[in-house]
């Protein structure tokens, strides 16, 4: 039986614009992972997972590639095992590179229909916004989901109507240095972030996981259009 029949009777014959799809995610941390994962479901063409970390106990709380048995291994090489098992022909590139502003062309190197940026390095964050805009190319920037426990508060809108994120703020700011007018997706959360009194960033199950499958939902409504 076809794995995708369910998601066939909802999308018809819109679905083969679903399957013919290739996406970069760029950081596989709690919002990325499941960003993956909601893909890998989706049954899209090609992913293309991009990030240098390995797997830390402190990760487990959030992250759907984090167990006991896979601390210490690189995310990408176990969300690569698992998206094969969920999705056996999908065509998988690993990039385990650290993303910095200068060697951020290894991104655009790639044929890719949609950019997911789910990294927390602000320099780079700014500049995907401004080479995507420019470019003209389809991309989604997940904002901050530390700190936060009402996932209900999570959306996707335009960078300029976002509030109480502290790094949509940061990049607002950057965009009118830029003087960007185009619309930028986002998710961010119109929580007030939660004071911990540490030098740690609080995270919860079920915030970045809201967070990542809102993204997936936007590429799969803004393929269908």
């Amino acid at each position: 039986m076809d794995p995708w029949q369910r998601t066939r009777l909802l999308l018809k014959e819109d679905y083969k614009k679903i399957q013919e799809l290739s996406v970069l995610v760029l950081g596989l941390g709690g919002v990325g992972s499941y960003v993956v994962e909601g893909l890998a479901r989706l049954g899209v063409r090609k992913l293309i997972l991009v990030d240098y970390d390995t797997i830390d106990r402190t990760n487990i709380n959030r992250q759907i590639e984090a167990l006991h048995s896979t601390i210490g291994l690189y995310k990408a090489d176990i969300l690569k095992e698992r998206v094969q098992d969920i999705h056996p022909t999908c065509e998988i590139k690993v990039i385990k590179e650290k993303i910095t502003p200068e060697n951020i062309d290894l991104l655009f190197l790639e044929d890719i229909d949609f950019l997911v940026d789910a990294c927390d390095t602000v320099p780079v964050k700014k500049e995907i916004m401004k080479r995507c805009v420019k470019m003209g190319k389809k991309f989604i920037l997940s904002m901050g989901t530390a700190n936060k426990i009402d996932p209900t508060k999570l959306k996707i809108m335009d960078l300029k109507d976002t509030n109480y994120d502290p790094l949509a703020k940061i990049l607002r700011k950057e965009a009118r240095k830029e003087k960007i007018d185009a619309k930028i997706p986002v998710v961010s959360s119109s929580e007030i972030p939660i004071k911990t009194f540490e030098n740690q960033l609080g995270s919860i199950s079920f915030v970045p996981s809201v967070a990542g499958l809102l993204i997936t939902s936007y590429i799969t409504l803004e393929v269908l259009k």
